[in-house]
């Protein structure tokens, strides 16, 4: 058995040193969110050619992610994330030096392509960093920072764009980058891939059945809570009459709920993955009934936000949790495989949300995502009778 543990790596620190990455890639990615007026009139570019910015992100960590991983399944993990994090750093330069829209736009797919195959080499780290029964809690560590950059990412883009505009908000990109790197080559261990993996063999195991029948549950679970979630702002102000600063209220609240919920939802996966992954999608399904029945009363709605985003994001350690343990041998690979899913199931949900908003308005968005988080319940249940191949063996941890 191989350990990532050396003499000056505690758990403590590389977790700590994993969630900041996530929490810097995932603040990057939400910046432009928060600065979309800033670019468009910048750039001289349209809203809709400011917005591919965030779709090309998205884009490069669903697709390009997983390729990356594939290609470095062989690697030692710790040059793979120390890379990363140099790619990051130098595809942030580029806005912040003065590219011209082209350029950020591909560079925001090299972007996204890294932060995939970040998360799938952090998660592979964290997990080699404590004992199996608190793996799902690794993972959680992870998950959590890229949560808590959704909840803050966009309020900071914003404040500041407004205090050093734009491009200076990418110049503190990279510093908080080149600061984490510096950190990340001192503290990160070694986490050799085993002598007998290669890409073929992994891939035969990532893309067995048995893990895919658990992407689809990620792809549903967010695509329900998303159907929602996108049409937020306009659901709160025609169906809830609530407007102005209150809305950024309510904003926080679902922030701060994926993020509580992220970490909780490391203990649940340790506890029992298949039965946390049911009770989530129950939780995302009942917070959405209530937001559709009740969406005339701000402190229902209040109650339901923060439902729909604790019960969602509790299920991400799960997913992670058994789709690596279905992979055995293809753990490497099939750890960047739950990302993808869920940014398919973003993408989806808003596309649904906005078909059910097309036949009946703003009121039954919610309504979609209860009844597309009613299927996910039952694959949930379903996926829960799946077991690794016999042959699957389950990636070894470390010990105390």
């Amino acid at each position: 058995m191989t350990t990532a543990r050396t003499a000056t790596s505690s758990p403590t620190v590389v977790l700590a040193t994993l969630f900041a990455g996530a929490f810097v890639m995932g603040c990057a990615e939400m910046l432009v969110v928060g600065m979309l007026d800033l670019i468009t009139v910048d750039l001289e570019v349209s809203v809709p050619e400011a917005g591919a910015l965030v779709t090309a992100n998205a884009l490069g960590l669903a697709i390009g992610g997983p390729l990356l991983t594939l290609l470095t399944t062989r690697f030692d993990r710790r040059p793979v994330l120390l890379a990363t994090l140099v790619v990051f750093v130098l595809a942030n330069l580029l806005p912040a030096l003065g590219a011209d829209y082209g350029v950020f736009l591909v560079a925001r797919v090299g972007i996204g392509a890294v932060q995939g195959l970040f998360i799938a080499a952090a998660m592979v780290t964290a997990t080699k960093m404590v004992p199996p029964e608190r793996a799902g809690r690794a993972m959680a560590v992870i998950i959590t920072g890229f949560a808590s950059a959704s909840a803050l990412g966009l309020p900071l883009g914003t404040l500041l764009g407004q205090a050093v505009g734009w491009r200076g908000s990418f110049v503190a990109v990279v510093a908080a980058g080149a600061l984490l790197l510096a950190i990340a080559a001192v503290v990160l261990p070694s986490v050799p891939t085993a002598g007998e993996s290669r890409a073929a063999g992994q891939a035969r195991f990532a893309f067995a059945p048995r893990v895919l029948a658990v992407l689809a549950l990620a792809v549903l679970v967010f695509a329900a809570l998303q159907s929602a979630v996108t049409y937020l702002v306009p659901f709160l102000a025609e169906v809830t009459d609530v407007s102005g600063p209150a809305v950024g209220a309510y904003l926080l609240a679902y922030g701060v709920a994926t993020t509580i919920g992220s970490f909780v939802g490391g203990r649940f996966a340790d506890a029992n993955a298949t039965r946390a992954l049911v009770i989530g999608a129950m939780g995302v399904t009942a917070a959405l009934l209530v937001m559709f029945g009740l969406g005339g009363g701000p402190v229902a709605v209040a109650v339901a936000v923060l439902g729909v985003g604790f019960f969602g994001m509790a299920t991400g350690p799960s997913l992670q949790h058994r789709v690596v343990s279905l992979a055995g041998p293809g753990a490497p690979l099939a750890a960047s495989l739950p990302a993808s899913a869920v940014n398919a199931g973003i993408a989806g949900g808003a596309f649904a949300g906005g078909v059910a908003i097309d036949f009946g308005g703003i009121p039954v968005a919610p309504l979609m995502g209860a009844a597309i988080g009613a299927v996910a319940i039952v694959v949930a249940w379903a996926t829960g009778f799946l077991k690794p191949a016999a042959v699957a063996a389950p990636v070894p941890a470390s010990t105390h």
